[in-house]
């Protein structure tokens, strides 16, 4: 069975999606992040989907609701290089994706994370 890697970056995981995602990956891939974010203790997670063409409602849901997973086992969630095709197709769709955060790239979406743990560090 194909699997997407997940790379550890210190407390941060990024998932780097580089294959068409098929209902059977995409449940996997939500599995295997969750067990993940309970192995190693993550605080984050970056979801790129830069290399999806297309995103249908079944994996939108499935992104959000990996999201709020993510979110119930402390882990902040951002999901970067969303395509203007995909951001439509989603909208169109009625894909609801309530509490999952966005950015243009990884570097952004990493940014996002720290600055976030950084304004926590402090209250």
């Amino acid at each position: 069975m194909d699997r997407i890697p997940i790379l550890r970056m210190g407390d941060v995981l990024l998932v780097t999606i580089q294959v068409d995602m098929h209902d059977r990956i995409a449940l996997q891939l939500q599995d295997d992040l969750t067990c993940m974010i309970e192995k190693t203790g993550a605080r984050g997670v970056v979801i790129d989907i830069s290399a999806l063409e297309m995103v249908d409602s079944f994996i939108g849901r499935l992104i959000a609701d990996t999201s709020a997973m993510s979110r119930v086992l402390d882990a902040a969630t951002v999901v970067v290089g969303m395509r203007p095709a995909v951001a439509i197709t989603l909208v169109e769709l009625g894909v609801a994706m309530p509490g999952v955060r966005t950015a243009l790239d990884v570097q952004k979406g990493l940014a996002m994370l720290h600055a976030e743990r950084d304004v926590d560090a402090w209250q």
